[in-house]
């Protein structure tokens, strides 16, 4: 079945190429020119992935994505936007979006990132059954630990709650995805290209700052004051988690 896909964007222009290119690549797209007409679709038929402007009038896309959010819906958003400081970035992430794209973009690269979001909600494939074995009597294995453990951080995968000390760290999805990775990695340098890959499942290349957002908006969640910064940049390299 093909991906639906919820498009608001009010320019015209680049709504109607928009949806003609995602069309053809094969999603099924309903395109809507404003937020309250993207609410509305939304609440009538939740799309697979949202691709909402930020500047719109009336509702603008980041208000879409904070209503969405507030009312527990978390389906992957991508927003396009012309608007390239870090901060109106972080503006973003902190409305709930999981990606963004700058204007003027390459049709090719909106097809990645959503590519890339949707491999991260897509539900694993079932397993093959597995033979049964013959009984053994008294020789259980143990069931493997529940937590992650590292540089004071605790994580619950399975739960996806993460806590620093008794403090619990209210993450987005892809924020949590990152700090597993890095507590997984614990003492490891990671670079970029791993990152990117193992996150988003694409390398945005050297010119991006996506990631750098990322870990400057989870630095905020996990720093505390007179604490040891945890995450940590290896210039050039990537980033490490470890204390002190």
């Amino acid at each position: 079945m093909p991906h639906t896909l919820l498009l608001a964007e009010d320019d015209r222009a680049i709504r109607n190429a928009l949806e003609r290119a995602l069309t053809l690549e094969g999603y099924r797209v309903t395109a809507v020119a404003d937020g309250v007409e993207a609410l509305a679709q939304a609440h009538r038929s939740r799309p697979d992935v949202l691709v909402l402007d930020v500047m719109m009038p009336g509702i603008d896309g980041l208000q879409v994505c904070r209503v969405l959010r507030a009312e527990g819906d978390r389906t992957p958003v991508l927003m396009l936007t012309a608007l390239v400081e870090t901060a109106d970035r972080i503006a973003g992430l902190d409305a709930g979006a999981d990606d963004y794209v700058v204007k003027p973009f390459d049709v090719e690269e909106v097809f990645a990132r959503l590519r890339a979001l949707l491999r991260r909600v897509a539900p694993a494939p079932a397993p093959a059954p597995a033979p049964v074995p013959e009984p053994v009597a008294e020789t259980r294995p143990e069931p493997p630990g529940r937590f992650l453990e590292a540089a004071g951080l605790r994580m619950d995968p399975q739960a996806r709650r993460a806590w620093r000390g008794g403090r619990e760290l209210e993450l987005t999805r892809t924020e949590f995805e990152l700090l597993e990775l890095l507590i997984r990695h614990a003492g490891i340098v990671l670079n970029h290209s791993t990152i990117y890959d193992r996150i988003w499942g694409y390398d945005f290349g050297p010119g991006s700052k996506n990631l750098a957002v990322y870990v400057g908006y989870l630095r905020r969640k996990l720093d505390e004051p007179g604490a040891p910064q945890l995450i940590h940049t290896v210039r050039g390299v990537g980033y490490v988690l470890r204390e002190g």
